[in-house]
């Protein structure tokens, strides 16, 4: 495993598509909540001291990121949806139940993703190997190419995560036109997006 600021530097690369999908304001909201969720496998280190888990179990498992995203995402669907349409800085009215699922749960997996693929480079150096696609292939997957405590891996990756983002900020052709768009299409020409 890569210390946080390696887990943040990869999720901040994982959710960097987001700037073609929903453009500037959206993709600083999803990249922000994908943030949040880096970290969300290692919740087995908290509930280890209530629970009989290890760390690299079954939170650090696809099967764990997918039921807690999906769950998630219907989470935010209903309780969030009415918010963000009446929300004055995100300037749509007409976002729909369906894109607040998407974008929640897709958030939720990009945070946890990004989680699983930088242990994976990096264990076992001082952690056991995870088994990522538990229960289906219970055998560890060890790749090892980071350490956990190398500045170049986990300071580089937020470096170059963070000029992908501004990269991609200062590009005229985000965002692409999708259905799961926020916002209309009037507010993003107006706010200088295409």
């Amino acid at each position: 495993m890569v210390d946080v600021t390696g887990h943040f530097g990869m999720a901040l690369l994982f959710a960097a598509p987001a700037w073609f999908v929903w453009g500037r304001r959206g993709a600083l909201g999803f990249t922000a909540f994908a943030l949040v969720t880096a970290m969300l496998p290692d919740t087995d280190l908290v509930l280890q001291q209530v629970l009989p888990i290890s760390h690299h179990g079954v939170t650090h498992t696809l099967l764990f990121v997918v039921l807690l995203s999906t769950l998630g995402g219907f989470v935010a669907a209903k309780w969030l949806t009415d918010y963000f349409n009446t929300h004055s800085r995100i300037r749509s009215t007409d976002i729909a139940s369906e894109t607040v699922f998407v974008f929640a749960t897709t958030g939720l997996l990009v945070g946890g993703t990004s989680h699983l693929f930088a242990d994976v480079l990096s264990a076992p150096d001082i952690a056991p190997p995870l088994s990522p696609f538990w229960p289906f292939y219970p055998e560890p997957v060890i790749v090892d190419v980071i350490y956990y405590d190398s500045p170049l891996w986990n300071f580089g990756l937020i470096g170059v995560a963070l000029a992908v983002h501004l990269v991609l900020a200062r590009h005229e052709g985000v965002p692409l036109e999708t259905r799961y768009r926020i916002g209309n299409r009037e507010d993003s020409e107006a706010l200088g997006t295409k």
